[in-house]
């Protein structure tokens, strides 16, 4: 996979994520926004890599993972993440929001209606969002 297929996917994971929870699929637009960001993080990853350079088997390892707090690592973006952090309080509430999704909300039944909008806003918001802040980034 290359770095446009993660850009596709994440906005696709998105678009998803919010017809699932129009249509009250909360636990699906709940995982689905999740992915998105994962997508959209990987994206970054696949930034660093150069056309036709050999892998870093370090990066390629780290990089195979769900967990968007070392994605974020891996992608080289704490530093920056931390610095919008304490400039927009906003944009810190909404990654305390996404920051701990795990792939293994796919075996959640239960997800409130509440909590999957709130965590796709986290997501989406055009300003403050995380998808916003990654997409300026990959």
């Amino acid at each position: 996979m290359n770095r446009v297929t993660f850009q596709v996917l994440s906005e696709t994971r998105r678009e998803e994520a919010s017809a699932l929870l129009s249509a009250g699929h909360y636990p699906g637009a709940y995982y689905l926004a999740g992915y998105a960001v994962e997508c959209a993080l990987k994206a970054c990853v696949a930034k660093q890599v150069r056309q036709f350079d050999f892998p870093d088997k370090k990066l390629a390892n780290a990089a195979f993972t769900h967990d968007l707090e070392q994605l974020v690592k891996v992608a080289g973006l704490e530093t920056d993440l931390e610095q919008a952090m304490r400039n927009n309080k906003n944009l810190e509430l909404n990654w305390t929001i996404v920051k701990d999704w795990s792939e293994q909300a796919r075996y959640q039944p239960r997800i409130s209606r509440a909590k999957a909008r709130d965590f796709l806003s986290a997501c989406s918001a055009p300003r403050n969002g995380i998808l916003s802040w990654v997409k300026r980034r990959w």
